[in-house]
C-alpha cells in the first residue's frame, strides 16, 4: 500500500504543525502551507509550501506542485484559520470579510481544487478543522462562531454529495488549545467610551485565559490519525475538555433560552 500524501493548510504553527509532525512520525508524506514562506526558512518538521487560502491561484499552484511530485493527494486537512473578537456592532466590516474569506471561503476554494483530483484517483479524505464555538453564538466571538458553524454545515452537505466517489469528509471541532492563535487574532479595540466596554473587556480576559489553559495540540494530531485509519469516519468529532464537550451536548438538548442563560452565567454578563 502506498504511503498516503497529506496536505495541511496553516501548517507552520499551532494545531497544524502538531498534526504534521505527528503524521510524519507515523510515516505519512506531509505537506503544510503558510502564507509567508520566507518567515520559515529554518522550518524542518515537514515540507512547507507557500499558499494563501484566500487566493485561488495560490491554492492551485500549491496543489499542482504536490500532484506533480507525488501523483496524488490522499488527505486534505483544512486547518488554516484566524480568530476575531469584538462586539458585532463595532467590528469593522473589512475584518468581518477577512475572517469569512479565510475561515469559510478558504476551505471552499480548497474543496474545488482537490475534489477533481480525489475523484480521479478513486477516493480521498477531507478533514475540516472547525471549532466548538461553531455550535453556539458566543458573545464577542459571534463572527468566529459564524464562520465555523457555516463550515460545519457545508461539511454535512459535501459528505452526501461526495459519497459516491469514495471521498470521505468529516470535521473536527476543537475546544481551547495551547497555540499562538491569540497573537494573530483580530481584537476590536477595548474602548472605554464604548457601550460594550465592561462586558467585552471581561469576556476578552476569559477568552485569553482559555487559550493559555488549553489542551495539548497533540490530542488533535492523534484524532486526525485515528480518522485517517477509520474506514467510515463520523460526520464530526469533538476534541476538548470535559466541560467544552459537555457544552455541545447541552446545546443539543436544552431549551434555547436555558442554554443562553448558561452562557450568560459562564461569561458573567
Amino acid at each position: 500500500m502506498k504511503t498516503k500524501v497529506v496536505l495541511i493548510t496553516g501548517g507552520s504553527s499551532g494545531i497544524g504543525k502538531s498534526i504534521g509532525e505527528y503524521l510524519k512520525l507515523k510515516g505519512y508524506r506531509v505537506y503544510g502551507t503558510t502564507r509567508k514562506l520566507e518567515n520559515h526558512a529554518n522550518f524542518e518538521a515537514f515540507q512547507l509550501l507557500k499558499m494563501d487560502v484566500t487566493n485561488v491561484q495560490s491554492i492551485q499552484e500549491a496543489c499542482e506542485l504536490i500532484i506533480e511530485k507525488e501523483g496524488r493527494i490522499d488527505v486534505l486537512i483544512n486547518n488554516a484559520g484566524i480568530g476575531i473578537t469584538g462586539p458585532i456592532e463595532e467590528t469593522p466590516n473589512e475584518e468581518v470579510r477577512k475572517v469569512f474569506d479565510t475561515n469559510f471561503n478558504g476551505p471552499i476554494y480548497l474543496f474545488k481544487a482537490i475534489l477533481p483530483q480525489m475523484r480521479a484517483q478513486g477516493g480521498g479524505l477531507i478533514i475540516n478543522i472547525t471549532s466548538i464555538a461553531g455550535f453556539m453564538g458566543l458573545p464577542y466571538r459571534g463572527f468566529y462562531s459564524a464562520t465555523k458553524g457555516a463550515l460545519e454545515l457545508v461539511t454535512e452537505a459535501l459528505r452526501i454529495e461526495a459519497k459516491d466517489f469514495g471521498i470521505h469528509i468529516t470535521s473536527i471541532a476543537p475546544g481551547d488549545f495551547k497555540t499562538n492563535i491569540a497573537a494573530g487574532r483580530y481584537h476590536a479595540p477595548v474602548n472605554e467610551t464604548s457601550a460594550y466596554y465592561k462586558p467585552y473587556a471581561k469576556t476578552l480576559e476569559l477568552i485569553n485565559e482559555g487559550v493559555n489553559d488549553g489542551e495539548d495540540p497533540v490530542l488533535m494530531a492523534k484524532m486526525v490519525f485515528k480518522i485517517i485509519n477509520t474506514k467510515n469516519p463520523k460526520v464530526r468529532y469533538v476534541v476538548g475538555s470535559y466541560m467544552q464537550k459537555l457544552s455541545v451536548f447541552l446545546k443539543r438538548w436544552l431549551p434555547s433560552n436555558v442554554y443562553e442563560k448558561l452562557l450568560i452565567n459562564h461569561y458573567k454578563l
